[in-house]
Order: structure tokens, then sequence, then C-alpha cells
């Protein structure tokens, strides 16, 4: 067995968990695969018969919107068979476990599942039990990984800056509880970008966080200063234990990011936001619907990302 759980003997992609660890050159083969399917969904007939007659099963254990409807555009214009597991209402809920219902789901002839989990490491138990030729996606696990968001964030970087080499990018907020700035900062480590900065209170950033490859900033405005991309994160209240900080006022007063503090960036830098966006928190609206916002295009980008990788992990791309 590879000792990386993503790939198999010979190096390929057979499931997507995490993007710590993953070569760049498979990174940056999604990130040119997702570029053809851009143009694809420009079209008038959104539509490519790469995955037709495959079944992905999308099974959500947490709530999701943007993530769980792109999974779900994105295979349909692939023309694969979408199956939404409601796990709600599903014999989860009646004390089945997470390997059951992955191998009942399974008995149903699925190819791919798109799996989110608010426990770490969900989507890596679900990869090693399910059968050769049987793919899974890391849809978010816990405080674990994102890497689809992860890799349209790359995708999105690289659209507007072109190249990773000489960049500086920022990741703002809170940091500690998001498996979005871990799959951005392996991934941003991985491509080469060579200042990453966390910025964000003591009581929001990982400890030894300095391990990943970046550096931290406690002072927004020393964290802000030149930088070519600004990555702001929502508070993550739904994961915290504990009062981390005073208040959401608090948080806009000294991490928000402003018209103000986004003048300490380049003139050219773009802001970005994985979304949900709390408006007068973590971003002011004049910086969200600012001209260096690419917040929309994320969104947009994320749905060719995602046909990317499960063209790629079906051997089609």
């Amino acid at each position: 067995m590879s000792p990386n759980p993503q790939l198999d003997a010979q190096g390929r992609l057979v499931h997507l968990l995490t993007t710590e660890g993953l070569p760049a050159e498979i990174v940056r083969h999604i990130l040119d695969t997702a570029a053809q399917f851009v143009s694809v969904n420009e079209r008038e007939v959104k539509k490519v018969p790469l995955l037709r007659g495959k079944s992905i099963f999308n099974v959500f254990f947490e709530n999701s919107t943007r993530t769980r409807t792109t999974f779900e555009i994105a295979a349909k214009r692939l023309s694969a068979d979408v199956i939404n597991l409601n796990i709600g209402s599903s014999s989860t809920a009646k004390g089945e476990t997470l390997l059951d219902t992955v191998w009942n789901l399974q008995a149903m002839d699925a190819d791919m599942f798109v799996v989110r989990h608010s426990e770490a490491g969900a989507p890596h138990l679900i990869a090693r039990h399910v059968k050769p030729g049987v793919h899974v996606v890391n849809a978010g696990d816990g405080r674990h990984a994102h890497p689809t968001q992860g890799l349209l964030d790359m995708y999105t970087i690289r659209h507007y800056k072109k190249d990773f080499s000489g960049l500086t990018v920022a990741i703002v907020g809170d940091v500690l509880h998001s498996r979005v700035a871990r799959s951005q900062i392996h991934a941003l480590t991985t491509l080469g970008v060579p200042d990453v900065r966390v910025v964000g209170p003591k009581t929001l950033l990982p400890k030894d966080v300095e391990r990943l490859g970046v550096r931290v900033f406690h002072d927004v405005s020393a964290g802000l200063r030149d930088c070519d991309v600004v990555i702001t994160l929502r508070l993550q209240n739904e994961r915290m234990s504990g009062p981390l900080l005073p208040s959401a006022g608090e948080v806009n007063k000294t991490y928000g990011l402003t018209p103000e503090k986004l003048a300490l960036a380049k003139p050219d830098a773009i802001v970005m936001h994985p979304g949900p966006i709390n408006r007068g928190v973590e971003i002011d609206s004049g910086v969200a619907d600012g001209s260096h916002s690419v917040i929309m295009p994320q969104v947009t980008f994320g749905i060719a990302v995602r046909m990317a990788v499960m063209a790629i992990l079906a051997g089609n791309a």
C-alpha cells in the first residue's frame, strides 16, 4: 500500500482527503484540468459525458450550502448520477455506524463518496474500507481539512496572480478552528509561495503553527503590509469551547478587514473568503463587495475545481 492513502502504488490520485502531502505535480494537474472545465461552465450547454453512468453519493453529516451544491452541480455537469443522502433522516440517526452506512451505500454500486463529517479523520476511515475502484473526496472533516476549498482558492490565486513564486499571502482570523486554513497553508507552501502569514490573536491561532511554514502576526497592520492576497476567515463559533474572544464587535475592531486595513496591502491585492461571510465581523461589506474582492469568482471556480477532482479520480482527465 502507498504510504500516502490518497495515492495508489503508481502515485495516481485515488482519493482526495487533504492537501497535506499532496505532490505539487498533482495539485498543478488539478488546477490545469479545472481551467478546461471553466470554459465548459461558460458554454450554453454546460455538460460533458465524462462520468456518464457513474453514481456519486453526497454524504453530508454536517450542514453545507456552497460545498454540497457545487459538488452536486459539478457531478451533474460531468453527467454523473447524483444521490444526496439526508443524514438527519438516515439510519445513522437510528444508531448505524459510519462504516455500516458506507458499506450499505457501496452495495448500491456507488462509484464515489463525497463526505463531510464533524469528526476529523472520518473520510480517511472510509477511504481505508471502501473496495478498490471506489473513490472518496473529503468535503470537510472537523477542524482537519477541506481540500477542495483549498484547491479552489489556489485556482483563484493563480487566475489573478498567474505565478505563486513571488507572492505574500495573509490568512486572517480564526485559524485555530479552520479546516480551510490548514488546507490553504499546505497548498500554498506546496506550490512554493515564499511568504505565508497567519494573522490573529493568540487564542485563535494553533500552537506551533510556525511548523507549517508560516509566519505569525498578532498585529494586523504588520500582517497585512504589502500582501498580494488577503484571505479572511469567519469565527467558527460552532467549534469553540470557552470564551476565546470577547465579542464579534471586538473581532471586527481589531482583526476585521476594513478598507483602511486593506490599504496596507499592495494596491492590486485580492481579497478572498471561503464563506459563509459574517459582514461587519471579519470583513466589512465595503471590502466584501469592493473592487479587490474575488469572493464570488471563488464560488464559480469551485465548480470547475470539483469537476476536475472527480474527473481525475475517475481516470478521465
